[in-house]
């Protein structure tokens, strides 16, 4: 199975993904452009930027993606 078939396969059960959640789940180091691959075949899917707090106590920003429902 191809790293894109596993993130769609990932956001199908578990609603979406993020690059740390990508890494621990597959060890897919570049989650951007499995998504990007993926929206050339015609896979509509959204992202959402997020705020946390890094392993040091930083503040930080990450993309969340999901697929984009009735599209």
């Amino acid at each position: 199975m191809s790293q894109n078939d596993k993130v769609l396969e990932y956001m199908e059960r578990h609603g979406s993904i993020t690059q740390k959640e990508a890494y621990d789940a597959f060890g897919c180091f570049r989650l951007g452009a499995r998504i990007a691959e993926l929206k050339e075949r015609g896979i509509v899917i959204d992202r959402m930027l997020e705020e946390g707090v890094n392993r040091v106590g930083e503040k930080t920003r990450y993309a969340r993606y999901w697929l984009k429902k009735g599209a």
